[in-house]
């Protein structure tokens, strides 16, 4: 049980909020000390998962791109834009976000979207121009944090509940192992087709969410 001590030290470090990679490399030599494994063989074994994951870091190269896009304008740019399109509103433009992120989550299209590729530099910045022109032009910090976790959380919802319904993906196959074990025998399609029904209720949840959002915001700003 004393190998399970990495996981106390995660839930306590990040309940305190202590530096994330601080917190997971002392779980991590917490496990293994408790294994009977010594530091040396500890990095060792954090060096041999790097480089044989390496192509997980190419993620990473999106970073320098976006802070380059960002440091030209493209945040300033993509809040003029939507701020001068009179029926856009936070609810609508993110409701219209949802659908694009559903829909491509749906065909695979995973890379589409995402925090740092569209959240951070193109659909907050686009919902809080909106939010400037309908209300207050300077943004108190509670609604642009507000808003900022609306674009986030629209992100999540729209890949969550569409990539379920495209069939080549890693959700299907632990769902089809799942049940196989319990003994239901199902085909990924199956699933996939399953799933349906599921994303256009969320999609119609969230979206009642959204438009409930922009009549908070509109009273708000009265």
């Amino acid at each position: 049980m004393l190998v399970l001590s990495g996981i106390a030290i995660i839930v306590i470090g990040f309940a305190l909020g202590v530096n994330p990679l601080l917190v997971v490399t002392i779980a991590a030599f917490a496990s293994a000390a408790a294994a009977g494994h010594g530091p040396v063989e500890v990095v060792a074994m954090i060096g041999k998962a790097f480089v044989s994951s390496r192509f997980m870091a190419v993620a990473w190269l999106a970073l320098p791109t976006i802070g380059l896009l960002e440091r030209a304008g493209l945040r300033d740019h993509a809040r003029a834009l939507v701020g001068r399109l009179r029926g856009a509103t936070v609810g609508r433009v993110l409701l219209g976000y949802l659908a694009v992120r559903q829909v491509t989550a749906a065909l695979g299209l995973n890379a589409l979207g995402g925090h740092v590729q569209m959240v951070r530099p193109i659909v907050a910045p686009m919902v809080e121009g909106v939010a400037a022109r309908d209300g207050d032009p300077a943004l108190d910090p509670d609604l642009r944090d507000d808003i900022r976790a609306q674009a986030a959380a629209v992100d999540n919802i729209g890949l969550f509940f569409g990539e379920d319904v495209f069939i080549a993906i890693g959700s299907i196959l632990l769902i089809r192992a799942v049940l196989e074990q319990e003994g239901v025998v199902v085909a990924p399609l199956d699933v996939a087709l399953w799933a349906i029904p599921t994303a256009i209720m969320a999609f119609i949840v969230h979206g009642i969410r959204l438009l409930l959002l922009d009549r908070r915001l509109k009273a708000r700003c009265r």
